[in-house]
């Protein structure tokens, strides 16, 4: 399969519509009966997660009909669509609402996230923040670049000369019961600071775009990380399963460390190692 431009067009105007008409209306303006939770009670579904994954399939069936279709919340419902993303040939992966939980609470830091995977290769990724109605996109091999709100598109590029002493990571802390949080984040004191978003999608934007310098994921779900490492790496970035294996969408098991060049990227691979 081809992935022309026209797809691609395509495939943004379909997040952005979804973006319009099911999340923006919803934000701020969720009723409780309306939010739900899945695994545990911080891992939150909202009405307008389902909607947005509903409508973004529905659109991607039409401009790439032979492609396979993988969902967040789909995947909840029947876990073995997960296998679609190794078996199949092309298959886009979504993840509706990124970042739920700042959605639920009020917070503007969300977005969506959309990847086509090629024969088990991420090959176009985009990180969309319907808030700003701005986006950051990567094709393989052809760079990361970010569309500003007023159409500018510029290009992205990490920060390289960040020692570890000045670094600024983005730690999935929270995840992680009170003991290991202390751990954690003692485990990081070399650094200059870390944060918890809860969101995959401004995590990989901030690092793309040279606002961060590392980070430490809790899962490895595709439609977590297919899209932000293909827009860090084609910024010039690195990252590594476990911070050993290079990541492609089959794996599932593991953590990320991803950083703004691989001399960061091995020292805070060296620093997590022994972390929970």
């Amino acid at each position: 399969m081809t992935l022309t431009e026209t797809h691609i067009d395509d495939l943004l105007d379909a997040v952005r519509r979804a973006g319009a008409q099911e999340i923006m209306p919803r934000f701020r303006n969720l009723a409780d009966h309306e939010v739900d939770s899945k695994s545990h009670a911080r891992d939150l579904v909202t009405i307008a997660d389902g909607a947005t994954e509903d409508a973004i399939r529905r659109d991607v069936v039409k401009i790439l009909p032979k492609a396979a279709v993988v969902g967040e919340e789909a995947v909840t419902s029947d876990p073995h669509l997960l296998n679609a993303v190794g078996a199949s040939e092309t298959c886009v992966v979504i993840d509706p609402i990124d970042g739920t939980e700042n959605y639920v609470t009020g917070l503007a830091i969300f977005g969506t996230i959309l990847a086509v995977v090629h024969k088990g290769q991420t090959v176009f990724g985009l990180l969309y923040d319907p808030v700003a109605d701005d986006w950051m996109f990567a094709r393989r091999g052809e760079g990361a670049w970010f569309h500003r709100r007023d159409g500018e598109v510029v290009g992205l590029q990490t920060r390289k000369d960040c020692d570890l002493a000045d670094a600024t990571g983005l730690v999935a802390v929270e995840d992680h019961g009170l003991e290991d949080r202390e751990v954690l984040i003692r485990g990081f004191q070399a650094t200059f600071h870390v944060r918890d978003i809860r969101c995959s999608c401004h995590e990989y934007r901030c690092l793309a775009s040279g606002r961060a310098d590392f980070l430490r994921s809790y899962t490895l779900k595709p439609w977590d990380h297919a899209a932000g490492l293909l827009l860090l790496e084609e910024a010039g970035g690195w990252a590594a399963v476990n911070g050993e294996t290079p990541y492609v969408p089959t794996i599932h098991d593991g953590r990320i460390v991803a950083a703004s060049c691989e001399a960061m990227g091995r020292r805070i691979a060296n620093l997590a190692a022994p972390l929970p």
